[in-house]
C-alpha cells in the first residue's frame, strides 16, 4: 500500500478456533477472500492489544467477528466501542459483522445479550424489511437471500435512531443502519460454505448433547454469493 493512500481498516476482533482456521483460514483471511483488498487495507488486531489509528486517517472500517462476547465488556472491546463512536461522529463509513454488528449496536446505545434458544449456526434465509428494500445498499439484494450465520449473542434492543434492514426467523435484527455511512449485519458475508461447516463442527464438539442438531444442518450449508456481494457493494461506495 502506498504511504500516501488512505487505507481501509480491518478491525480484527479476535481469532477463529484452530479447527476453523485449518479448514477456512482466520477471520481476516476470510474477509480478504471476500472483497476486502489486502493491499489497500490496514489490519488491526484489537483483541491482542494493537492500537487503532485516528479515525480521520482511514477511508472506511470493517469490524470482524470474534469468539468473545460483547457482554463480557473486555477492555479492548470497550476501547474499540469508544473508537467506533468517534469514527461514526466523524462520518467514517463503518461495516460491522457478527461481533462487529453487536459491538456497533452496543457502542451506539443498544443492548446485546444471548440469543434465545441457543446459537444460530448454518445457512439460513434472511429477508429485507421495507426499509431494507428501500435502502441504497441493501436494495441491491433479493429478498429473501441466503446467508451464513454463526452466533450465540444478538442485538436484543436497538440503539436510538437505528433502522432494521433485515431479519431472520430467529433474529429480528439481522441488519441495522445507524446513519448514512454506518451499517452492520449479524450474518457473515465473508463465510464460505466450508467456513460455516467448520463452525457447525466446532459447536457440535463444544456441545455434545446438541451435536446431532448441528450435524443435521450440514446438509443445507452452501456458499452465499448474494450476502457476500453486500460487502463488496459497501466498499465500492
Amino acid at each position: 500500500m502506498d504511504d500516501t493512500e488512505t487505507p481501509y481498516l480491518l478491525i480484527q476482533a479476535g481469532d477463529a478456533p484452530a479447527s476453523i482456521i485449518a479448514r477456512a483460514g482466520n477471520f481476516d483471511e476470510m474477509f480478504f477472500r471476500s472483497g476486502v483488498d489486502r493491499k489497500k487495507t490496514r489490519r488491526v488486531h484489537v483483541e491482542s492489544g494493537e492500537e487503532l489509528p485516528e479515525p480521520d486517517t482511514v477511508a472506511a472500517a470493517v469490524i470482524t467477528g470474534s469468539m468473545s462476547m460483547v457482554t463480557d465488556r473486555h477492555g479492548w472491546s470497550e476501547e474499540t466501542a469508544a473508537w467506533l463512536r468517534e469514527a461514526h461522529a466523524a462520518g467514517v463509513p463503518l461495516f460491522g459483522v457478527c461481533y462487529g454488528h453487536q459491538l456497533m449496536a452496543h457502542a451506539f446505545g443498544g443492548t446485546v445479550d444471548y440469543l434465545a434458544g441457543g446459537p444460530e449456526v448454518g445457512t439460513f434465509s434472511v429477508a429485507l424489511t421495507r426499509a431494507g428494500q428501500a435502502d441504497p445498499l441493501f436494495s441491491r439484494l433479493p429478498s429473501p437471500f441466503r446467508a451464513n450465520l454463526s452466533h450465540s449473542q444478538s442485538v436484543v434492543a436497538l440503539p436510538p435512531g437505528a433502522t432494521v434492514l433485515a431479519y431472520s426467523d430467529r433474529d429480528p435484527h439481522q441488519a441495522l443502519r445507524y446513519g448514512p455511512r454506518a451499517v452492520s449485519v449479524q450474518f457473515h458475508p465473508e463465510f464460505s460454505a466450508e467456513a460455516t461447516a467448520a463452525c457447525l463442527e466446532h459447536y457440535a464438539a463444544e456441545r455434545p448433547n446438541e451435536a446431532a442438531t448441528f450435524h443435521s444442518l450440514l446438509e443445507s450449508v452452501e456458499d452465499t454469493p448474494e450476502a457476500t456481494a453486500l460487502l463488496r457493494y459497501f466498499l465500492a461506495e
